[in-house]
């Protein structure tokens, strides 16, 4: 026969494991923000990174630009071909009409290249139609 005493035991939440469970409670809180914060700083520091590295390649190119702008021998080149200037005392021609190449296409033919100052004018206009933004 079983005796009253030998009933299982139910299980019921003692004191000890009522401050127990608040005080988990109270540490995975004070956890929660702290931890969030540090997620979002470590996102934050890799897009700055990516970004650090964008303007380093920026930089990079821009300083060969420099070097590049630095010798005269390219400065005459670029005056000769965008802006289509000669030293002082030579002739300068430009051919219009006449033969196209074998391997040039046959498009409409031009009056020659335009003067430096139509393309000076020009690269003045396209600034002005392209404002940026970045006054306020």
């Amino acid at each position: 026969m079983s005796s009253p005493a030998a009933a299982p035991r139910t299980t019921r939440l003692t004191g000890r494991a009522a401050v127990l469970a608040v005080v988990i409670c109270a540490i995975a809180l004070s956890l929660a923000y702290p931890v969030r914060e540090y997620i979002t700083q470590r996102k934050q520091i890799d897009a700055l990174v990516a970004q650090q590295q964008v303007m380093l390649n920026q930089v990079k190119n821009l300083q060969q630009q420099q070097a590049r702008l630095n010798n005269p021998a390219y400065i005459e080149q670029l005056a000769r071909q965008e802006l289509d200037m000669c030293f002082p005392r030579t002739t300068c021609y430009i051919v219009t009409g006449g033969q196209t190449p074998a391997g040039a296409s046959a498009g409409p033919a031009k009056a020659g290249p335009a003067p430096w100052y139509d393309k000076l004018w020009q690269s003045v206009q396209q600034a002005d139609a392209n404002p940026k933004s970045s006054t306020k």
